[in-house]
């Protein structure tokens, strides 16, 4: 084996800084997912209880097995929006009877569960995570439709969710409706286009008109039981196929349901896995708190592969990206890495070239972001950085292979691109509470607007305003450095999630093990035109 070595101290004044300021950034993150977690409030939690009902995650929780875990997914989504934190729903990974499945769940508590925009594209994030990895599709319902006061925003572009529910069924991937209480107007297909319903007695009411909208619209006087009632669609309209007396056995039957799917993963599951060396918990003081300054990536290499073991390839060239060959959990994977931030052509060839060798030999890639983008300047636009950035985000692009993500530290311009970024397809992406991504750091930025505004001034033979400029600098600076925190990206759905970095192997586990249940096949070819 070639274990890495390592160089960190846990006891170093250096570590116990870094590591203070990694845990202050999750005590913040934790009170913005208790945001989430808090769902509608205190009174709207009471008032759900009092009618003798569940939780959306207490729902989730006897759906899958026990002691099992939930990946739960984009729990920041709405954040700094006008609408709450976790818009509305609960949506991730859980196994129920040995199967991985994604799992979405209303948050009655919230306006009702009512969908707003954030609530679309979290749910559209998920059906395309159940799409790309074949994972069988369960839908805890609760919801009155569209939130309308932001229909606008929701009704032309929330078509996709039905759209979604039938080219999963097309595609021999299950789907399964539970539902729990109002399931009104659009939000009535989803059990009517799911593979599967279940509804509970008394308490499902699915229509695609209400009482009250079906006086207005036809003079007729009918009440929710006759309307849509579970006993109604159980006996008379064929749209439940499973009839529960309760909350419980609802969910006991969609876990017999799923029992009884017969989906079978693509890939066996892998045998047992060595631990890493070193403890996960060194996670913590790895990263600087001045993301300017460098750290090797070997370090995070060596706390999240198994046995710490790491074949690195070319390790003497295009140093500024470490990449090589693990096992992560018992599945293969190929890892990139940045070391000192810049992509320079080198960095750019090397990726290239081994994107292209993971994507030959079906192994899942793991990006591990720390970038400032390529590098610039005449140096380096004459030795040709822009084709072989190109180059790089060309194999990126083109790769079949499963792709992760994980930012760890700066992930900047292009180089978010080239390390695949959000717009790159990755099947998970992740980011540490140190991350942060922009088109290019604050300060550089706000010097960019003010080198041009000055030439402006001078080309106009006008004098300059260095106090407006300074306070220009200011503002903007500001603006960038609150715009590519983790939190504020996140709530854009811009990652999956942000995550405490000692979770990271395990998470990449849940992930990889998810993307197993799908083919991992290459391109077999199929790239764009390399320029060399």
């Amino acid at each position: 084996m070639t274990v890495l070595g390592t160089a960190v101290d846990p006891t170093s004044p250096e570590h116990s800084a870094r590591r203070a300021a990694m845990l202050a950034r999750l005590t913040e993150l934790d009170a913005e997912h208790a945001g989430a977690l808090a769902g509608g409030g205190p009174k709207y939690v009471e008032r759900h209880r009092a009618r003798g009902k569940l939780l959306a995650r207490e729902r989730i929780e006897l759906l899958v097995d026990p002691d099992s875990p939930f990946l739960e997914l984009s729990p920041l989504a709405g954040w700094g929006s006008d609408y709450p934190v976790g818009a509305s729903v609960v949506t991730g990974i859980g196994v129920v009877e040995g199967v991985e499945c994604l799992i979405t769940a209303n948050d009655p508590t919230v306006r009702g569960g009512a969908s707003n925009p954030w609530t679309l594209k979290k749910i559209l994030r998920a059906n395309e995570i159940a799409s790309a990895n074949r994972l069988p599709v369960v839908s805890l319902v609760e919801s009155g439709g569209a939130d309308l006061p932001s229909q606008k925003e929701i009704f032309i572009p929330g078509g996709a969710l039905f759209r979604d529910l039938t080219r999963l069924s097309a595609a021999g991937i299950p789907t399964v409706a539970v539902v729990f209480g109002n399931s009104t107007a659009g939000g009535a297909y989803v059990p009517g286009m799911s593979d599967h319903t279940v509804m509970i007695k008394e308490r499902s009411k699915v229509f695609l008109g209400g009482p009250p909208l079906v006086r207005m619209a036809t003079g007729e006087v009918s009440d929710d039981e006759s309307l849509g009632g579970a006993e109604m669609h159980a006996r008379t309209s064929g749209l439940a196929d499973h009839y529960a007396v309760d909350e419980q056995d609802a969910l006991r039957q969609a876990r017999r349901i799923v029992a009884r799917l017969n989906h079978r993963k693509a890939h066996p599951d892998p045998p047992a896995a060595e631990p890493p060396r070193y403890p996960g918990e060194e996670l913590l003081g790895i990263v600087p708190e001045d993301l300017r300054t460098p750290f090797d990536p070997r370090e995070v290499i060596a706390r999240l592969v198994d046995a710490s073991d790491f074949d690195e390839f070319k390790p003497l060239y295009g140093t500024s990206l470490v990449t090589g060959w693990a096992r992560l959990h018992g599945y293969p994977v190929g890892v990139l890495a940045n070391a000192r931030g810049v992509l320079f052509s080198a960095e750019s060839q090397k990726a290239a070239q081994f994107i292209q060798l993971a994507d030959r030999r079906d192994i899942p890639l793991l990006f591990l972001h720390n970038t400032t983008g390529y590098m610039v300047g005449s140096r380096y636009e004459q030795g040709g950085i822009i084709k072989h950035g190109a180059m790089m985000i060309n194999a990126v692009s083109n790769a079949k292979v499963p792709r992760l993500s994980v930012l760890m530290g700066s992930s900047y311009g292009a180089g978010h691109y080239g390390m695949c970024g959000r717009a790159y397809d990755p099947r998970f992406l992740f980011a540490w509470p140190s991350a942060k991504s922009a088109v290019m750091g604050p300060q550089q930025l706000a010097g960019v607007l003010s080198i041009v505004a000055r030439a402006s001034a001078e080309a106009k033979g006008t004098p300059y305003d260095e106090e407006a400029d300074a306070g220009l600098r200011a503002v903007v600076e500001a603006q960038i450095e609150a715009e590519s925190l983790p939190a504020f990206l996140s709530g854009r759905l811009y990652d999956d999630g942000v995550i405490d970095p000692r979770d990271t192997r395990t998470i990449l586990g849940l992930c990889l093990s998810a993307i197993h249940t799908a083919p991992v096949e290459g391109a077999r070819g199929g790239f764009g035109v390399f320029r060399m």
